[in-house]
C-alpha cells in the first residue's frame, strides 16, 4: 500500500512530531534501565509503603507535575488504593486537614525545590506521615525530607529550548502507572473490582455480565432435530436473533442455524430439507460469566451476529450484537 505524501508545507511539522517522540521514547528507555539498576529498591519500598498503610494515597505536585499527580491519583483510585489529589496551596490554606496520620504521600516535583510543598512536607514529618518523592533532584529539599526517593533520571526535554516539561511530565506518568499496578497486582486486584468502580461508560459496559442481558426462556429460538426447514425459518424470524438452537431430548445443544447457513443453502429444495443437514454441528458458545467486552471480540472474530450461551452443553440464552450495541459494549 503507498504511502500518501505529505505536503511539504506540513512535514516540518510531522519532523517535530518523529523528534519528540525520539526524545520521549529516549527518556523511557533510559528510566527502564534505572528500574533495572538502583532504582528497583526504591520502587519496591514505595510499594510497601503504600500497601502497609491503613488509609489513603495524597498526590500533590505543582504546575505539570500537578496536573501529572491529579492523573496519578486518579489511575490509583480507580485500580484499588483509595487516592486522591491535594494541592499544595490549598493545602496551605486548610487542606493540610485532609491528611490523616494512616495516609502516605506522593509528592511530584522534578527538581524537588518546588516552594509551595514545603507546608506538607513539614506536616508530613510533624506527624511521621510516609512520604515517597518522585523526583530528579537527588539532594533537593523534597528528596531529603522523604521516606522514600524515586529518583528520576535526567534526561531531555523534547522542548527545544530546554524549558516546557514534556520528557520530564512523561517519566512522573509512567512511574505513577508503574506503582498503581504493582499495587493492584499486589492486592490480586480483579476484573469484577474494576466495573465496581467504573460503572459508567464503555468500560463499565465492557465488564458487564453476559448473564445480565442475554435473552432468556421464550426468547430462546429453539428447533428439535428432524425438524423441517420452514419451521426452522419461521422460528428464526419470529424471535429475531440470527440464529436458531437445535437442542436434543435431553435439552442439549447439538448445532445452531445462522442466517449465513441459509444463505449457504439456498440453491437446496429447503422446503423438504431438515434442520440436521443445514445446521453448523458444535457451535460456538460462551460461558454466562463472560465479560460483554469479550462477547464483542468473539462476534468480531468469527463475523457473526450473535452467540449461545451455554451451562454444560444447555442453551441458557442467546446474546446477540444488537444488545452489546445497546450496552454500549459494541
Amino acid at each position: 500500500m503507498t504511502k500518501p505524501k505529505i505536503p511539504d508545507y506540513q512535514q516540518a511539522a510531522v519532523e517535530s512530531a518523529l523528534r519528540t517522540l525520539a526524545t520521549e521514547q529516549e527518556g523511557l528507555a533510559t528510566l527502564t534501565k534505572a528500574l533495572q539498576d538502583g532504582l528497583a529498591a526504591q520502587f519496591c519500598d514505595a510499594v510497601e509503603t503504600i500497601s502497609a498503610i491503613k488509609g489513603r494515597v495524597i498526590v500533590t505536585g505543582v504546575g505539570k507535575s500537578g496536573h501529572i499527580g491529579s492523573k496519578v491519583a486518579a489511575t490509583l483510585a480507580s485500580t484499588g488504593t483509595p487516592a486522591f489529589f491535594v494541592h499544595p496551596s490549598e493545602a496551605n490554606h486548610g487542606d493540610l486537614g485532609m491528611i490523616a496520620p494512616d495516609d502516605a504521600i506522593i509528592a511530584l516535583s522534578w527538581s524537588g525545590e518546588t516552594a509551595e510543598l514545603k507546608g506538607i512536607i513539614t506536616y508530613s514529618r510533624r506527624f511521621s506521615i510516609p512520604m515517597i518523592a518522585v523526583t530528579s533532584g537527588q539532594k533537593s529539599a523534597l528528596a531529603r525530607a522523604s521516606d522514600v526517593v524515586l529518583l528520576l533520571p535526567r534526561v531531555t526535554e523534547a522542548c527545544p529550548h530546554g524549558l516546557a516539561p514534556t520528557t520530564s511530565t512523561l517519566l512522573q506518568l509512567v512511574m505513577g502507572d508503574a506503582l498503581a499496578i504493582a499495587l493492584l497486582e499486589a492486592r490480586g486486584f480483579t476484573p469484577e473490582h474494576f466495573r465496581t468502580f467504573h460503572p459508567g461508560g464503555q468500560l463499565g459496559a465492557n465488564l458487564t455480565r453476559v448473564s445480565e442481558i442475554m435473552r432468556m426462556g421464550d426468547q430462546i429460538p429453539v428447533v428439535r432435530p428432524g425438524t423441517k426447514m420452514p419451521e426452522a425459518v419461521a422460528t428464526l424470524a419470529q424471535k429475531r436473533v440470527g440464529c436458531v438452537c437445535v437442542v436434543d431430548d435431553a435439552g442439549k445443544l447439538v448445532g445452531i442455524i445462522t442466517d449465513g447457513d441459509l444463505a449457504r443453502n439456498l440453491h437446496r429444495n429447503l422446503a423438504e430439507t431438515v434442520v440436521d443437514d443445514v445446521m453448523t454441528r458444535s457451535p460456538k458458545t460462551i460461558d454466562p460469566d463472560m465479560f460483554a467486552g469479550a462477547a464483542v471480540a468473539l462476534l468480531n472474530q468469527h463475523s457473526i451476529s450473535a452467540l449461545v450461551v451455554a451451562e454444560e452443553g444447555h442453551p441458557v440464552g442467546i446474546v446477540h450484537f444488537h444488545d452489546l450495541l445497546r450496552l454500549g459494549a459494541a
